[in-house]
């Protein structure tokens, strides 16, 4: 091999190399730091809008078998077990379907009582205060009634509710297991979640990836990928690099 030829290799293997470590280290963040998720539905307006992309927490709860990549069966419990707060806004496995990813606010931990009245929820018997405020402009120009909701530890959040006496807004009491969680939507009367025991339930700790963090970026749905001359104008530049509360 010349001296030129052997300068090429070498210039190839380099770019290689990069490629592999890039590569690899993607792949570490994604498994044991931050994963990028979607927003494909309206379950958790006002606080997530559909077309929000965020960055999930992978190690603030800990590892399980549904942190790595094609889900190790081999793997049970978790690693390094730090447990969600009351508040969080967390992705998990959807305890029916482990293949796919739902995300809702954490509201009810192991033992407690939850029960929605009215369209106010109850957590051990004692009602969460909320405080109405401003409408919330949906698409089209529809008013939605909007509060703000604070629970036991202080966390406050906005919630809406379209029909104080929907088909959720008044629900027995669920007394969550030990070892599971409690989740509903911020837009409680368009949430599947686990007030409907068939389709979400309760949520296994095994079953949580980590809560939500931060929307890295947010378009309105306006711009389809391949027409990237629309791009900026479907950007909601207001949402972009917001923290979740």
């Amino acid at each position: 091999m010349s001296a030129k030829s052997r300068s090429r290799f070498a210039e190839h293997w380099e770019s290689v190399k990069t490629v592999v470590y890039a590569v690899l280290i993607a792949v570490l963040v994604r498994t044991f730091a931050f994963e990028p998720f979607n927003i494909p539905s309206g379950s958790m307006i006002p606080t997530l809008l559909v077309g929000d992309y965020l960055f999930v927490s992978k190690f603030s709860y800990g590892y399980s078998r549904y942190s790595f990549p094609f889900d190790l069966a081999w793997f049970s419990g978790r690693l390094f077990s730090d447990p969600p707060e009351r508040g969080d806004v967390a992705v998990f496995r959807l305890p029916r379907d482990p293949s796919v990813d739902y995300i809702k606010r954490i509201v009810g931990l192991p033992g407690d009582r939850i029960q929605v009245r009215g369209g106010v929820l109850y957590i051990n018997g004692k009602m969460v205060p909320r405080e109405r405020v401003e409408d919330f402009i949906a698409a089209g120009g529809y008013h939605i009634a909007q509060y703000v909701e604070t629970l036991p530890n202080g966390h406050r959040y906005r919630v809406l509710d379209r029909d104080p006496n929907g088909a959720l807004d008044n629900t027995p009491i669920y007394v969550v297991p030990p070892g599971h969680y409690f989740a509903m939507g911020d837009n409680r009367d368009n949430s599947l979640d686990s007030r409907v025991p068939s389709g979400v339930g309760y949520i296994p700790a095994e079953n949580l990836i980590g809560p939500a963090q931060m929307i890295f970026y947010s378009t309105d749905g306006s711009a389809h990928w391949w027409e990237p001359w629309k791009w900026l104008s479907a950007t909601r530049f207001g949402r972009l690099f917001h923290f979740i509360e």
